[in-house]
């Protein structure tokens, strides 16, 4: 069965609860299963906009669900993307209650960002020594596991790979980088035939029992840097499709990163949402139509 096409149980007698809402997400409980809904938010360093983002949630969820589909081979939490109260269509899906790790893994094929500051510091990101002279936007030798920790509150920071085994032990550290570099490569794979280099990509993974499970969001435009391949060139900042044009847009302001952000005016709104569409519609192969 497709768990992604579950049809909708008209016959609940019990309430959906609000539990948590996140920067982007919120959480609501339904019965012995979680609503993970995707909200119109942006948020930058670490810092939610006041100015929402049309159809944002709707393309972030699409695109997950399509690419937890497309990565069969890795279990994840979706129980379906269909069987959803009617407010939450297109944006929210049912979801596993997972026991997740305090880990942000995140996955480097290029040099760019808060990694290429610590490159240019120390030579290393979160502990992996790389080539001497590169510069932004250059191809890594080959992918590379840098995790951050997972603050609930304030910025996250960069750890090694060593400091998640002294965390969570070797054997799980050494699943969570595995499964973290295969998730990567192999969705970078897809994306450079559409056109889209993929440079860097966050995942989150929790425990459904005794398994690992992928949770959350997968290679969409809040988690990953999306480059069009036709105009990488390495050396200055790369045009993207995510929400990188968001944080250079607010950074052209003056604003200090700190919480409030600035009102993001109409016409970066636009630009936004069809760099969101355009992401969409390049890796998946279809028209954005919301749902």
């Amino acid at each position: 069965m497709n768990l992604l096409s579950n049809p909708i149980d008209q016959d609940r007698s019990y309430d959906v609860k609000h539990i948590h809402a996140g920067k982007v997400r919120d959480l609501y409980e339904d019965g012995n299963t979680l609503l993970l809904v995707a909200s119109d938010r942006v948020s930058v360093y670490d810092v939610v906009l006041p100015t929402p983002i049309p159809d944002k949630g709707a393309l972030l969820t699409q695109l997950s669900n399509w690419w937890f589909e497309y990565f069969t081979e890795v279990p994840n939490h979706v129980v379906s993307a269909t069987d959803v109260p009617a407010e939450f269509a297109g944006r929210g899906i049912r979801v596993k209650p997972l026991k997740m790790l305090q880990v942000e893994c995140i996955a480097r094929g290029y040099l760019t960002g808060s990694g290429l500051k610590e490159y240019e510091r120390t030579g290393t990101v979160s502990g992996v020594a790389l080539p001497p002279g590169l510069r932004d936007g250059d191809k890594l030798p080959a992918p590379i596991f840098t995790p951050t920790s997972k603050a609930s509150e304030g910025h996250d920071e960069p750890i090694t790979f060593a400091d998640v085994v002294n965390q969570e032990g070797r054997e799980v550290a050494e699943q969570l980088r595995d499964l973290t570099l295969r998730i990567y490569t192999r969705g970078a794979a897809h994306a450079a035939e559409r056109g889209v280099i993929v440079a860097d990509t966050k995942v989150e993974f929790g425990w459904d029992g005794d398994v690992l499970t992928l949770g959350d969001e997968v290679l969409t435009s809040d988690s990953s840097r999306f480059w069009p391949a036709a105009e990488w060139e390495p050396g200055r900042p790369q045009r993207s499709f995510d929400k990188q044009f968001v944080r250079d847009w607010s950074t052209s302001t003056g604003w200090n990163k700190e919480y409030p952000g600035p009102e993001i005016p109409a016409d970066i709104v636009e630009a936004t949402r069809q760099k969101y569409m355009e992401a969409f519609e390049l890796i998946t192969g279809q028209t954005w139509a919301p749902r």
